[in-house]
């Protein structure tokens, strides 16, 4: 990787790692519907202007149902139960649970039939979700598993995203669909977020905390990210997936005095060992040789893999999204 992209890498890395422990902050006086909204449209205020300008928003107007679901699916949903979890749940605790979006995106892969996972990828589903079961297990105090199956829930909504941008949207510019996704979640939020916005004066933590997610966790993320992949591909922008809970629980506790046992290690290592196994390439078996082609099979074969196309495979789930 060039000095350039390791830049990026290591800036995204931080990015999509601080906003557990800006939600944190800011549900001392905020509500979870108050810091969607604040985010989305410092956000949307940001990145419409720019997909506008670059004549990113048009091309989007025809797929409209599955744009609304991506942004129902990826923002509106999974932002709104962070907010909610981390009420009670700590922030770091909840940045390692949510490292198992690769696992929960694994098992929908699956289920969908597209791939049919070998043993190394079963070894690391089992792996992974013994990592989730130490964490729960040992490390969370809460008064009610609700925190705990909202963070569960927003694991969900952020495996099934990429599969709707990868089937549906990925021939669409990527600033334009995050754009209209912001705008949109703001619009959604706006009636409730305003009702539920406390009638005395923030604080400036809560202030700085709401403007870092929207401008740092949102923007900058994105357009960072949108740099990283046009320099190094993909494909290994998708490790930092595997970065980021790491980040998250360094800030919990260094930042705010989160505590950390040998249950927060050792679960969260297992999550990341289960993560890279259970989405990583089975060896494959050595191709047989067939006879050339005919026209009307390579006509067939054209058709087949138009339809392959629409596969969605587990690079596909561990590709990086709209983080927290």
């Amino acid at each position: 990787m060039s000095r350039r992209g390791w830049i990026l890498f290591v800036a995204l890395g931080i990015i999509w790692g601080i906003p557990y422990m800006l939600i944190k902050v800011a549900v001392d006086e905020l509500s979870p519907a108050s810091i969607v909204l604040a985010r989305t449209a410092i956000g949307a205020a940001l990145l419409l202007p720019l997909a506008a300008r670059r004549g990113y928003l048009r091309p989007l107007l025809p797929h409209w149902r599955m744009l609304l679901a991506f942004t129902l699916i990826e923002i509106c949903i999974p932002w709104y139960l962070l907010g909610y979890a981390e009420q009670e749940l700590s922030s770091s605790l909840t940045g390692l649970l949510v490292a198992a979006v690769p696992l929960v995106g694994a098992v929908l892969v699956w289920a969908m039939g597209t791939e049919r996972p070998g043993r190394r990828r079963l070894a690391g589903l089992l792996v992974g979700f013994a990592g989730v079961a130490a964490l729960v297990g040992f490390d969370v105090e809460a008064s009610s598993p609700a925190p705990v199956l909202a963070v569960a829930g927003t694991a969900v909504c952020y495996a099934v995203g990429p599969i709707i941008l990868a089937r549906w949207l990925s021939q669409l510019p990527g600033l334009g669909v995050m754009a209209a996704s912001l705008t949109a979640s703001a619009v959604l939020y706006l009636p409730l977020g305003l009702a539920q916005w406390p009638g005395e004066a923030l604080s400036g933590e809560v202030w700085l905390s709401v403007t870092g997610l929207g401008v740092v966790c949102t923007v900058a993320a994105f357009l960072v990210f949108f740099a990283l992949v046009a320099e190094v591909g993909p494909s290994r922008a998708t490790v930092i997936t595997y970065v980021n809970p790491a980040v998250a629980l360094l800030l919990g506790v260094a930042v705010l005095d989160e505590r950390i046992t040998v249950f927060t290690g050792v679960g969260f290592g297992l999550i990341l060992i289960g993560s890279v196994l259970a989405t990583s390439k089975d060896k494959e078996p050595e191709p047989a040789v067939v006879p050339a082609a005919t026209a009307s099979d390579r006509a067939a074969g054209d058709g087949s893999r138009s339809r392959e196309a629409l596969d969605v495979t587990c690079d596909d789930i561990a590709r990086p999204v709209p983080e927290p």
